[in-house]
Parts: C-alpha cells; structure tokens; sequence
C-alpha cells in the first residue's frame, strides 16, 4: 500500500475511534460495523426520539453503527448549557459501555467522582453497581451504563423538573440508538422519568413495566443500597428477573447472564 494510502486510512481509523470515545465508548467490539469510507464523511443523524431501533440493513445484513449513532448524540449535545447545571460542572457525562448492549442501565445523575471523571458510576454506588453486574455473571463492558441528567446537580441533590426536561430527548435517543433488550431503571427519578409516573420506587421496583416496547426494571439505586445494606437482597431479586429476561432469544455468540449462587 502506498504510503499517501495508508496515512488516509490511519486518518480514517484516528476519526472514527475519537468519535466512539466521544460517545462513551471505551471498547472495540468483533463484528461492529465498518469504518467510514472516508474521514470527512459526516457522522448518521441521530433517530429521532419515538424511532424504533434500527433494522440491519436489508442489502448488506450488517447492524446499524450504533457507536456512531452514540457519538453523534454526543456531537449534538456539544458543551450543553441547556440547563442551569451547566454552571457548576466540570465535566458533562454522557454515558459509558457496549454501544450493541442488550442490558442497559439507568440512573439520576453524576455525582462528584462522575463530574470529576466524566464517567458515570465510578464512585462508591459505581463500585456498588459493578459488583450487581458481575453477581450476574456480566462485565461493565458488556453494558451500557447512562443518567437521566448529564451534568451534577449542586450538593448530589435530586435533577429539577426543568433540568430532567432538557436532558431527557438525549437520553431517549441514546436509548434508541442502542436497542436494548432490558432497561434497569435505578432509582426514583429514573424510575419515573422513564415510566412517566409519580409512583415511588418503593412501589415499582421488582415488577416488570415497559418503556416503549422494551422491557424495564425499577430496582434501587446503589447509593441507597450504600444506606440500607438491608435491602440489597432485594435488588438481587430483581436482577435474577432481569438475568433471566436478558437470556432470552440469545444469539449465538453472546455472552449470557449466569447469576453466581453462594459461595462463589
């Protein structure tokens, strides 16, 4: 290959995994889709809130990009000050894992490590939340993980009416490009961001609702499981439904949920 070739073709590759990174994406899966033909060409729109996840393509039987589907969300929340908890933050975290995941969880939003880091779930309720995924046999790299709002409210408190309304299109569409086969809602304001409903998680959780067409868990969130060691049997119950409703229709090759029994 010549050399004017491969430098374009670096090129390519270069723009393409800076705009996964963008997305939240820290993995190269087998078997994604291919690269842009050229650097230059412009990220697929993101779908439009109520579209449907996207069919593979009926010519070439190929899935949708769904990392490039992630990073042009991305592109399109830019330096967001949509709301007034731009003001405070320090990073804006938009959601990180498989963008092809079958399980997908949800939470409220970033506290101080996920603002200092970019990231969600990395401080204690993230370590916390890490154990439950791997209780069931999976890894974060297997998942999606995203909140509700993108940037910290001031002192950890609950997301406003106002700052959940400017976030919540994002999060619909970051949920439409993924397609996952579950949602875990973790927590009140997921909860009920989700499902519309001013029912309380101590009612919800542990019975399966749906958030247009995809099956959805309402369970606690880990930072009150931090609180309330007590109730974390209960969030195990709710993740063996939710192992078992992963498992479902697997295709060959996926790796499935396989809930540890004690001792393990």
């Amino acid at each position: 290959m010549e050399k004017a070739a491969l430098q374009s073709v670096s090129a390519a590759l270069h723009a393409h995994l800076r705009a996964r990174a963008r997305a939240g994406v820290r993995w190269v899966y087998p078997g994604s889709a291919p690269l842009p033909e050229a650097a230059s060409d412009p990220l697929p729109l993101a779908p439009a809130a109520d579209a449907p996840r996207q069919a593979p393509d009926p010519a070439s039987g190929r899935a949708p990009d769904r990392a490039a589907l992630l990073a042009a969300i991305r592109d399109e929340m830019g330096d967001c000050t949509r709301c007034k908890l731009h003001a405070g933050r320090k990073n804006l975290v938009f959601g990180v894992g498989n963008p092809d995941a079958r399980l997908m969880f949800v939470g409220e939003g970033p506290g101080r490590d996920e603002d200092e880091q970019g990231e969600p779930f990395v401080g204690a309720a993230g370590q916390l939340l890490t154990k439950i995924i791997e209780a069931i046999g999976l890894d974060r790299s297997d998942v999606y993980i995203a909140n509700v709002v993108k940037s910290r409210p001031p002192n950890n408190r609950n997301p406003e009416p106002d700052e959940i309304a400017a976030c919540l299109p994002f999060l619909e569409k970051q949920i439409d490009a993924i397609g996952p086969k579950v949602l875990v809602a973790l927590g009140n304001v997921a909860a009920k961001t989700l499902l519309k409903t001013d029912t309380g998680i101590m009612k919800l959780r542990g019975s399966w609702r749906e958030y247009r067409g995809i099956p959805l868990m309402p369970t606690f969130h880990p930072a009150y499981l931090l609180r309330n060691a007590e109730d974390k049997r209960l969030v195990w119950e709710d993740m063996l439904k939710v192992a078992d409703r992963y498992n479902e229709d697997l295709p060959p090759g996926v790796k499935p949920a396989r809930p540890k029994t004690k001792g393990q």
